[in-house]
């Protein structure tokens, strides 16, 4: 609705994990570097979490458009599966055809093609996302894949991102022996007052953007107290307020305009709730 009034070629705030817009902030980039490190060290199994809306998903995708040719990934987003099914899912995300669909079955496909990839001088990688909704025997089942290795590494490098949760599950007794199997670990925080104007200001220029949109100091500092620093929450009243100054007829976004948002989206919000 409001693109072309500020010269934008698409809306720069939306909650989409789009890897074209990923924010490289401080916590970001050294999330980054912990996953390229274990993937590329082939560590077996790395976590990595973050409260809800702090870019977990959208770092991934951008991890994984960085990763070379060598690099055979898939990407779980939704793990709401059986045991076997789970195992089905990441088999497919492989490209890898599958007749017989029993846990034995499934195993043996990807164990072959694990091998068939180390011997080609590639390295598997497997991202599940959400993991924080994972049962104890579904980790249980990672653990097991995680097993698989030659002598000198790991045949299948597993990231499991999801929210804090994940880790109380991971503390569990049960889950002791993947516990110990856990080499690298990160846990991603909001942006600090200084990155959110260079978040805003990134997402406007990623989105195209060739005429001159203005946040105001005060502005800023309403939307850094709105959203605590998390990125889909930024989104959501930058979004927001960038509608108004549509409305307003203005690519000035100020105090005023953004406490209004801030009154509606908090009406909102509780409404909700």
């Amino acid at each position: 609705m409001y693109c072309k009034f500020y010269g934008l070629k698409e809306r720069p705030f939306n909650v989409t994990a789009d890897p074209t817009f990923f924010f490289s902030s401080r916590k970001h980039e050294e999330a980054y570097s912990h996953l390229l490190y274990g993937v590329s060290q082939r560590k077996g199994i790395i976590v990595l979490t973050g409260e809800i809306g702090t870019g977990k998903t959208t770092l991934c995708r951008f991890f994984l458009s960085q990763l070379e040719k060598k690099f055979k990934t898939a990407f779980i987003l939704n793990p709401y599966f059986s045991e076997a099914q789970l195992l089905e899912a990441i088999v497919k995300d492989y490209g890898l055809a599958v007749n017989d669909r029993s846990k034995l079955a499934l195993v043996y496909s990807l164990n072959e093609f694990l091998i068939a990839q180390s011997e080609e001088g590639n390295n598997v990688v497997l991202i599940i996302d959400e993991a924080q909704n994972l049962k104890p025997q579904h980790l249980e089942q990672i653990r097991l894949l995680s097993n698989l290795e030659t002598q000198k590494h790991k045949l299948i490098q597993i990231i499991l991102v999801g929210q804090p949760e994940l880790n109380r599950m991971l503390n569990l007794y049960d889950l002791r022996q993947l516990q110990q199997r856990i080499m690298v670990r990160y846990h991603i925080t909001p942006l600090d007052k200084t990155e959110v104007r260079r978040y805003i200001e990134h997402r406007i220029h990623a989105a195209g953007a060739d005429k001159k949109i203005d946040f105001s100091d005060e502005a800023i500092d309403v939307i850094l107290d709105f959203s605590s620093g998390v990125p889909r929450l930024l989104n959501i009243i930058c979004d927001r307020a960038l509608l108004a100054g549509f409305v307003a007829d203005t690519r000035r976004i100020g105090l005023e305009t953004v406490n209004k948002c801030v009154e509606e989206l908090g009406a909102y919000f509780a409404k909700e709730v």
